[in-house]
């Protein structure tokens, strides 16, 4: 893994610290504002993978942080355009049916101080999930818990869910506990990377839902459905550096029709009946990825995808598929560092989840 690296404009600022303060025009900039404004201009790097192209996904840039601490004053910030990097702090509850819309914005920031948790207790089909997603471009999140009550299958809420959005980074986040799933991609969103994240589910399932399943941790859905063909040519995905581990069964992801990079990802869930799974007309590139101890490593399902190619990959005590479908995937715009199948395990249980290597609004280079 590459060294965290700051902008100019972070030095800067991190070296005019003096104590508990900072000069500021005569007055005294808090600590605490100093500190928000040196993670703000500390994240202007650029993502890597799918979130490159297209102009690049940069979020809210040097803007000063809007520090939160309170479901209030998260909601309000989110939903305010001219707030443009928000600080979230400490623990905040989601109330039931108080899922925030994130909608119609462009060039925004939403990151966490150290162990910073969003939370939902709400196992309800309407009044589950945290935050959702829509027509928004240029956004990054990072470094933040989400943490649902556990899964349930009554077609309820992810606890995070990208629509129609694009260029978006999500990095060092923890995703555990959805009552529906996860982290879910869908309706044309494009140019997205995935870094660092880990997925989880460390609640027992509940059982009896309307939906049929009675174990549904089932974590991260690309692509809505087959008939969605909207979808085509979109979807394009990055999933670099991930963790699916204990209690993923499934969907690690579920992709149909997107171009999806999965490289360098790690896969230990016991639990598991199949991790990465092929749906229609999914493009999948599979590279030095590491599975240990799982089902289906790569499941072809009905064998209805573009392409499954599978290169590089370790696998450890694993039953089930380990073979694309012997048609060639396709080739990144990017460029990307790739580690080589012997460091995957070693780097990403080290540096994933919100907090592993991040203090802040840091960025960490693939």
């Amino acid at each position: 893994m590459k060294t965290t690296y700051f902008s100019s404009l972070a030095i800067l600022l991190s070296v005019a610290c003096i104590s508990l303060s900072c000069k500021k025009s005569g007055g005294m900039l808090p600590l605490t504002t100093a500190s928000a404004q040196v993670q703000a201009a500390a994240a202007v790097c650029s993502a890597q993978g799918w979130a490159s192209q297209n102009g690049g996904t940069t979020g809210g840039g040097t803007a000063t942080a809007t520090v939160v601490t309170t479901y209030a004053t998260l909601k309000a910030a989110i939903q305010n355009t001219s707030v443009k990097v928000i600080q979230v702090n400490g623990t905040i509850t989601i109330p039931s049916g108080g899922r925030i819309s994130f909608q119609d914005q462009t060039g925004k920031t939403i990151f966490g101080s150290s162990g910073a948790k969003l939370v939902s207790a709400d196992q309800t089909k309407d009044n589950s999930g945290i935050i959702y997603v829509k027509r928004c471009n240029n956004i990054i999140i990072r470094n933040l818990i989400f943490e649902g009550p556990g899964a349930y299958d009554v077609d309820g809420w992810d606890n995070a869910t990208l629509d129609a959005s694009n260029n978006v980074w999500v990095d060092h986040c923890e995703f555990r506990d959805g009552v529906d799933g996860n982290f879910d991609i869908k309706n044309t969103s494009d140019y997205i990377t995935v870094s660092y994240c880990k997925f989880t589910y460390l609640k027992p399932p509940k059982a009896g839902g309307s939906g049929g399943s009675d174990d549904h941790r089932f974590s991260n859905l690309i692509g809505s459905g087959d008939g969605a063909t909207a979808d085509r040519t979109h979807l394009n995905i990055t999933f670099a550096r991930c963790w699916w581990a204990s209690g993923c069964v499934a969907r690690m992801p579920r992709v149909r029709f997107g171009k999806v990079h999965m490289v360098n990802n790690y896969f230990n869930s016991t639990a598991s009946s199949s991790c990465i799974q092929a749906g229609f007309e999914a493009n999948l590139l599979i590279a030095s990825n590491v599975f240990e101890n799982v089902k289906n490593p790569i499941d072809l399902m009905s064998k209805t995808s573009t392409a499954v190619q599978a290169t590089n990959n370790t696998f450890t005590s694993v039953t089930g598929n380990t073979a694309g479908n012997g048609v060639t995937a396709f080739t990144p715009p990017y460029s990307i560092s790739i580690l080589s199948a012997s460091s995957v395990k070693s780097t990403v249980t080290a540096s994933n989840g919100a907090g592993a290597t991040l203090s802040g609004n840091t960025c960490t280079s693939l």
